[in-house]
């Protein structure tokens, strides 16, 4: 069955079940490999994207749910060659060990910081729950969600 998306900015057209989960389209279908298959259950987070703005676990989301509306990988983050001020901050910190969850990690925190640009740190701990990083590296991701949101403050963004 096709299946328009907007992925990244741009019309997509796949040839998919309706029931296949989204992150295997964005994987198997359109190359978008960013996105990790970690539990498969929508609670480990290294699937998460963008859907018309907000977190989503792309592993448990039907293909048939998000026709039409703007799904934003962790590759679509950069804009004009430049990496995303969240993207860069984690590697200014060094926030990636294995790397395995960053793009989910990444994702949630612009999430986040689309939403408010001066969040707490409360705030950015309620909405990274649920992005499992195995290797322990949550002091250095708190570190570079606060860092993204004050250079993104500065230049006004």
């Amino acid at each position: 069955m096709q299946t328009e998306l907007i992925i990244n900015g741009i019309n997509k057209r796949v040839d998919a079940e309706p029931d296949r989960s989204l992150l295997s389209v964005l994987r198997d279908e359109l190359d978008l490999t960013g996105s990790k298959y970690g539990c498969g259950e929508g609670q480990c987070g290294a699937c998460t994207v963008l859907l018309d703005g907000g977190a989503v676990r792309s592993c448990v989301t039907p293909l048939r749910t998000v026709a039409g509306r703007r799904i934003t990988t962790i590759e679509g983050l950069e804009t004009g060659g430049r990496l995303n001020p969240l993207q860069q901050a984690f590697i200014d910190v060094e926030a990636m060990q294995c790397s395995y969850c960053t793009p989910g990690m990444i994702v949630s925190g612009a999430a986040l910081l689309r939403k408010n640009s001066n969040p707490s740190r409360a705030e950015i701990v309620r909405a990274m729950e649920g992005n499992v990083c195995r290797c322990g590296t949550y002091p250095r991701i708190m570190l570079a969600v606060e860092m993204a949101a004050r250079r993104m403050r500065e230049v006004g963004k």
